[in-house]
């Protein structure tokens, strides 16, 4: 079994000027840094008194579950021989939210389009969805149930 390390830098640029003094006094914005890669502004759902307008965590894993899965399929459709000329995908995590503010995904549902190159490969892309499923790094590392519509 081979082991892989993966960092990245968390840092919160979120300080309003009162640090967390209170629940309201400060901003939720961090930013995701790597080395030689581009930074992803982040915060917390807006929900949660976050900035609508850049990613939160939540969507992050539903989007790594996404292309992950992504990846494996055209993968495996390669070595099968079906050719794939587009891809998109709109996932949904489904949240659900204790009332101790704690919470936990119960799902996440992949619902990829895809186009071939060859209709009569499309009766393949079901069990070859199912073995990219089953190979998905990420997919394996959740308890939540990922479903493929």
């Amino acid at each position: 079994m081979k082991t892989h390390h993966y960092t990245t830098q968390i840092t919160w640029t979120g300080n309003a000027g009162k640090g967390t003094t209170n629940y309201k006094s400060y901003e939720r914005s961090h930013e995701l840094s790597s080395a030689q890669k581009e930074i992803i502004q982040l915060s917390s759902d807006p929900a949660f008194r976050g900035d609508p307008t850049k990613y939160n965590p939540e969507e992050l894993l539903v989007s790594a579950v996404s292309s992950c899965h992504m990846l494996w399929f055209l993968h495996l459709c390669a070595v099968q021989g079906v050719v794939v000329t587009a891809y998109a995908d709109s996932p949904e995590g489904i949240m659900l939210e204790e009332l101790d503010g704690s919470g936990y995904f119960s799902e996440i549902i992949l619902k990829p389009k895809i186009e071939i190159e060859n209709e009569e490969h499309r009766a393949l892309l079901p069990a070859i969805h199912e073995l990219a499923h089953s190979k998905c790094f990420i997919a394996n590392s959740l308890t939540c149930k990922v479903s493929i519509l």
